[in-house]
């Protein structure tokens, strides 16, 4: 906070003030109301060819903001954590602020960086040699006891290269053996953050590298559920091998992100349904990241995960609170979208997660056609409501 006080009076070139509207939503007005009210007070509800200009404005406030791209990018800070200067009037304020930011950068950079760098490097090596001997013993009560400790310890580890402090609330919900835990996703380090106060088996899609090589040790030793390529893309196939594993109340619960893709920390978007309709209890897990120690949200369309996990190793700390909520089954008179959604409004509410309805998809993908065709028939609808077609 003081040096964003401090920033804010280097400024010298006084700002335009912009007028005030109390009714202003984000960087333009928006007028909520509903299509067919706000054309038949424009002009009249029969078809006019001004109503193209109602579907141009619509269009303009989804290009300059519209929820959905504004959740991939990183949360805004209400004050400086000395980490990045995001405003341009900000590059040189004073000798004493531009000292106190070099020291930071030399402290990040020459102390703990190559300290992070040792402790993953060991994490990672005790991960892959620690699961391969492991997963030489015969299955059993010993190898499932030594395979936790491993998974554990590790996990442990890295998080200590993160130099993560991390607060766990209502431990007593933790997810047990045989359930499905769902969690809101920000960064591939949700599973450690996780994985660092219980043991999962982990869903995902088989990869090559480094990543592959820890993903084949690891399921030597613990009953992960990972998919090749070919096999992701047949949704039956996944349902049956879940569902299995769900099954068997021995084996560990499985650890899902239904979102599909990380948001930015400020909100929780559709879940997929799949995750529900294998059965089983669900167990809800909160995420909720500090953004004020570090930026813990993977930006994929601008960071590789190298990139990524430089800028992550090079903030001062990760700061989160996680939190188990009472598990949750599916009702009689519920279908998978139902639950998903009740499950996904618990996760928001705990965590102070802004709830939307909007797939994580559209992060890269294009908007559906049934998108677009929901709004030819919804103003279809208003004509021939109004008489206006024969």
């Amino acid at each position: 906070q003081w040096a964003t006080i401090r920033l804010q009076k280097g400024v010298k070139k006084p700002q335009p003030q912009m007028p005030q509207t109390p009714t202003a939503n984000g960087i333009i007005e928006r007028d909520e109301t509903p299509m067919e009210k706000e054309i038949a007070r424009l002009h009249r509800a029969d078809f006019e060819f001004s109503h193209i200009f109602y579907f141009c404005r619509k269009g303009f406030e989804a290009i300059v903001e519209d929820e959905v791209t504004q959740r991939f990018s990183s949360e805004e800070l209400l004050s400086w954590n000395l980490l990045t200067r995001t405003n341009v009037n900000f590059h040189y304020i004073s000798l004493r602020l531009t000292v106190v930011w070099v020291i930071g950068v030399i402290v990040r950079y020459c102390f703990l960086l190559p300290l992070r760098f040792t402790l993953a490097a060991i994490g990672i090596t005790s991960m892959i040699v620690g699961t391969t001997a492991v997963g030489q013993l015969p299955n059993g009560s010993v190898k499932n006891y030594l395979s936790e400790v491993v998974h554990l310890t590790c996990s442990r580890i890295l998080v200590r290269a993160l130099s993560g402090t991390i607060h766990y609330h209502n431990k007593e919900n933790r997810p047990q053996k045989g359930g499905i835990c769902v969690a809101n996703h920000t960064s591939p380090i949700d599973a450690i953050i996780l994985t660092n106060d219980g043991c999962y088996a982990m869903v995902g899609q088989v990869h090559g590298g480094l990543m592959g090589v820890i993903q084949r040790a690891t399921v030597k030793a613990c009953p992960h559920v990972w998919f090749e390529r070919s096999e992701i893309k047949d949704r039956h196939l996944v349902t049956k091998r879940l569902r299995e594993h769900v099954a068997d109340k021995s084996k560990l619960p499985i650890l899902i992100f239904p979102e599909g893709t990380c948001i930015n920390n400020t909100s929780v978007m559709m879940f997929k349904k799949g995750s529900f309709e294998i059965g089983g209890t669900i167990y809800p897990v909160a995420i909720k990241y500090d953004p004020q120690f570090g930026d813990a949200f993977w930006n994929s369309s601008k960071y590789n995960i190298v990139s990524y996990l430089l800028r992550i190793m090079t903030s001062w700390a990760i700061v989160c609170n996680v939190w188990y909520l009472p598990p949750m089954v599916r009702k009689e008179d519920e279908d998978a979208v139902q639950f998903a959604n009740r499950v996904r409004s618990a996760i928001a509410r705990q965590g102070g997660l802004t709830e939307l309805p909007w797939d994580g998809g559209l992060k890269r993908a294009k908007v559906k056609d049934t998108f677009k065709e929901e709004q030819q028939k919804n103003y279809s609808k208003m004509l021939v409501r109004n008489g206006s077609v024969g």
